[in-house]
């Protein structure tokens, strides 16, 4: 594709502003009866998981989301009611498009995994993620449950830009694909190679860009549900197959959102219950902490063309919880302790960018050996993420530093392109707990600082609890704080607020993060015996 970088950046955003105004929506009656009704709350995820994908399988249903340069890539969440959440898998299990994936001479920070597509082929009873990378080329993974194993199907040379993939009732494998212009590609039976490819509608330019496209066929008609990123939602729809031609229709534009200082509900999909009631997931830009899931109902016109149910103009803070059959089982809290038990990672954990995995291990606790040598941790490897839970909630961590060597740092810090972190310093034979700011990129996504250490105290032994609370509430910067225990009971305010900042450039929100690397040599670990996410 011939757009350039920046212009696809900038076309996937345009403002955070929460917007007034009416959308073309029905309103929900709010009487009585309404109140009374068991209910649901928006967001429903207050995580970060955006561009989403979502679909039903039998009695489950699954999304996908976007994870940019975290690794294993694409996150597949699982929900037998649409409401409550858990992570499943990953659809890509390591990031192996080139180098800088492993911050290995380069980096991949804001790259990565984009708006990508989840399918179900009934057929073969197998699962399909299919994602473009690198505007180079596509990427499709199977597997046959989405725990895995997630293997790579196939590569297409084309890059098919933010992509909805779609399998068709002859079982044909259709993906929509495209930024302002909008193209439809069939593949082959067996889906690695691409059969022909056409451009099936033009956005207007009094509409400006359309993207992150998701392909449906609904009671014989083709539907392709579009963004106008990032306060619009459009839908295509053709009755003379997927290659149209197509007409448009807008679906909520400048629509006020459920999450207070957040922005328009935009760029989801569209799913059907088993009862046929249909429901539109979305995410709402609330940075510091990222883009977070709502989930409203929609009903149909009668010459079928979707209608987004409001409350009082507005995307609804509460609906009635989806009438759905009783979930076999609670789904996995995306919070809580972790004591990294087991022989794997949980999959609440993504890496920042390919972990070098002869350095760290799991099985009673996590431990991090140093795998770089650095005074960035920007470049450091095996730095393991967690998502923040919102509005606001606290990491704890209980860290045994006792095999630590000199120069090594380790610790919690909350990380994104403006960063801080408390942790531990050794030197000279000593160690010491720090509280460090000022970690920053620009907006291409270099190193503009490496830290000022702005407090710290002197620790004895070789176990020490950090805790870090952040407030990820949208519309300001927000305060993050860091403090310390000796005994995991009583904790130490250490060093001054660090402010979150919520500028949209870096996409990804806000996110806990364990790290330990070297600034002298390679050879020291740190054992993390126990990780808790809780909210107030």
């Amino acid at each position: 594709m011939d757009m350039s970088w920046s212009h696809h950046v900038l076309s996937r955003r345009r403002t955070l502003a929460a917007a007034t105004g009416l959308a073309a929506g029905a309103l929900l009656p709010t009487g009585p009866a309404f109140a009374a009704a068991a209910q649901y709350t928006n967001p429903v995820i207050w995580q970060d998981f955006a561009d989403i994908d979502v679909m039903r399988v039998g009695d489950t249903y699954y999304a996908s989301a976007s994870t940019m340069h975290y690794s294993p890539g694409a996150p597949v969440l699982r929900s037998y009611d649409l409401v409550n959440w858990e992570i499943a898998g990953h659809a890509v299990p390591a990031l192996d498009f080139g180098a800088k994936y492993d911050l290995n001479g380069a980096r991949g920070y804001v790259r990565g995994i984009w708006a990508s597509s989840l399918a179900y082929r009934p057929s073969n009873r197998t699962f399909y993620w299919l994602g473009q990378i690198d505007f180079a080329r596509t990427y499709l993974y199977t597997a046959t449950a989405v725990e895995g194993p997630w293997s790579r199907l196939t590569t297409i040379s084309t890059p098919y830009y933010d992509a909805g993939l779609l399998v068709d009732t002859d079982d044909t494998l259709y993906v929509a694909y495209g930024n302002t212009t909008i193209s439809v590609a069939q593949l082959s039976r067996d889906g690695r190679t691409q059969v022909r490819t056409q451009e099936v509608f033009r956005t207007p330019s009094s509409v400006g860009t359309l993207e992150g496209a998701r392909f449906y066929k609904i009671n014989g008609q083709y539907y392709i549900f579009l963004t106008r990123p990032a306060n619009g939602q459009y839908i295509l729809k053709s009755s003379n197959g997927p290659f149209g031609p197509y007409t448009m229709r807008q679906v909520l534009l400048d629509l006020r959102g459920p999450i207070p200082g957040g922005g328009v509900p935009h760029q989801g999909g569209l799913v059907r219950t088993q009862s046929g009631a249909w429901y539109y997931m979305a995410f709402v830009d609330a940075y510091p902490g990222g883009r977070m899931p709502a989930l409203a109902p929609v009903t149909w016109t009668a010459d079928g063309w979707p209608v987004v149910q409001l409350v009082d103009g507005a995307w609804g803070t509460t609906y009635p919880l989806p009438a759905v059959p009783t979930p076999p089982r609670q789904v996995t809290p995306m919070t809580g302790v972790d004591t990294f038990d087991g022989t794997s990672l949980k999959p609440r954990w993504e890496w920042n960018h390919n972990p070098d995995n002869t350095r760290w291990s799991v099985g009673n606790g996590l431990t991090l050996r140093t795998a770089t040598v650095t005074h960035d941790l920007y470049w450091a490897r095996n730095t393991l993420t967690h998502r923040i839970q919102g509005p606001t909630s606290t990491a704890t961590v209980q860290l045994d530093h006792s095999a630590m060597r000199d120069g090594d740092r380790a610790g919690l810090a909350l990380l994104r392109d403006s960063s801080a972190w408390i942790g531990l310093k050794r030197d000279g034979g000593a160690t010491r707990v720090v509280t460090v700011t000022g970690l920053t990129m620009d907006g291409n996504w270099n190193t503009t600082g490496t830290g000022t250490e702005v407090a710290s105290a002197p620790v004895s032994g070789g176990r020490v609890w950090l805790r870090a609370n952040a407030d990820i509430r949208p519309g300001a910067p927000r305060p993050g704080t860091f403090s310390y225990s000796t005994d995991g009971i009583t904790f130490t305010r250490l060093g001054p607020a660090f402010s979150m900042g919520n500028d949209w450039r870096f996409f990804m929100g806000y996110r806990f993060a364990l790290f330990n690397h070297a600034t002298q040599a390679l050879g020291g670990a740190v054992r993390v015996t126990r990780f808790e996410v809780s909210t107030p």
